[in-house]
């Protein structure tokens, strides 16, 4: 009989709950635009957490990616390196 081999893997979700808590810790006021790499996330996961945010349009129009001094990140196609979330975001949660 063959060998099975399992690969077990850390899986670094983040739910939109925690997402716009973390942000609300990181910006000096709502809306305000926060580094991409203030999340903790693996550039990988931030690429698939927000990218996946950004297609859902209900959330989407709350999230507003901009590119400036820092690390960037490839968002839905776009180098983006910050991210600023509307309060209306919480209306989501």
């Amino acid at each position: 009989m063959g060998r099975v081999t399992l690969r077990w893997r850390r899986r670094l979700t983040m739910t939109l709950k925690d997402l716009v808590q973390r942000y609300r810790e990181l910006a000096a006021e709502p809306g305000k635009p926060v580094p991409l790499e203030s999340f903790g996330l693996p550039e990988g996961e931030t690429e698939k957490v927000f990218g996946d945010l950004d297609e859902d349009y209900h959330i989407s129009r709350h999230l507003h990616f901009t590119r400036g001094a820092g690390r960037s990140y490839r968002i839905s196609g776009e180098e983006v390196t910050h991210v600023a979330i509307d309060e209306g975001m919480s209306k989501l949660l």
